[in-house]
């Protein structure tokens, strides 16, 4: 006896629903590329004018706006963005709020997470400093301060992230590295003399040489990447589980991809 169709409706169980909660920036001709990188730019080849029919092409850095690392972005025979599985970007996650324990060229340690949350092994990992109030297009913009001068971890967190066998981790700031432990110290070297002068700490001897860029090539040998530039609505999530997920192009040979984070809210709560 075949059944109808609202009888096998009737015996379909509900699906879950979520309300749905941004944590990305906006992409745009505006959008900074970080220090030093090339600016966003969008062309029209067809108009409705012209051809009844609007067509864009854009060039740009892949490291604007909120976006995910790859492996091979940092380490030499690393994976590319359409390697990473589905599976690995979607899942259940922490997001905490450090936001009062950080300011310009802090440190950003494991306890500052722990002592907020509890991290599960596996976990995805999004950690709040604040400064994504300083990213351009926010009330209290400051474009230097955001690029320049934001928190960043050191050997100590990225040792702790492949620790935990965290799925991938996220930051509101420019660069999960601390700025000083990037290229902008030679792209900006009166940054270093006024760090060392206003902490007594000589950069070498707090981010040794070959611990350049450690919050990328500690985790991603292990295929534990990350997304930089979060933003959207993020505050409204704070210092609780849930499940999240980041949306990056399936890119062949790609070392970055612009991304949609989000996370996923039990309809009701």
């Amino acid at each position: 006896m075949k059944m109808t169709t609202s009888e096998a409706r009737a015996g379909t169980p509900a699906l879950p629903k979520f309300n749905l909660v941004d944590l990305s920036h906006p992409f745009s001709i505006h959008t900074p590329g970080w220090a030093n990188y090339p600016p966003v730019k969008v062309y029209y080849f067809q108009r409705l004018s012209s051809h009844d029919i609007v067509a864009q092409y854009i060039e740009t850095p892949l490291h604007v706006s909120t976006h995910l690392d790859a492996p091979m972005h940092a380490v030499p025979g690393g994976c590319d963005m359409a390697s990473i599985p589905l599976s690995r970007l979607f899942g259940e996650g922490v997001v905490v709020d450090i936001s009062d324990q950080v300011h310009d060229w802090s440190f950003i340690t494991p306890k500052m997470i722990t002592d907020r949350v509890e991290v599960r092994r596996g976990d995805i990992l999004l950690y709040y400093t604040g400064y994504k109030r300083f990213y351009p297009g926010e009330a209290t913009e400051n474009e230097p301060r955001y690029f320049l001068r934001h928190p960043g971890g050191s050997r100590e967190l990225a040792e702790w992230i492949v620790k935990m066998e965290l799925a991938w981790t996220g930051v509101d700031c420019a660069s999960a590295d601390h700025p000083l432990n990037t290229t902008i110290r030679r792209l900006r070297p009166e940054l270093v003399d006024e760090f060392e002068e206003s902490t007594g700490k000589r950069v070498r001897d707090v981010f040794p040489p070959e611990d350049l860029f450690v919050m990328h090539r500690v985790p991603f040998p292990h295929n534990i990447v990350h997304v930089e530039n979060l933003g959207g609505d993020v505050e409204q999530i704070l210092n609780r589980r849930c499940l999240l997920g980041v949306f990056p192009w399936k890119f062949v040979g790609g070392e970055a991809s612009i991304a949609r984070v989000v996370a996923f809210l039990p309809d009701g709560s």
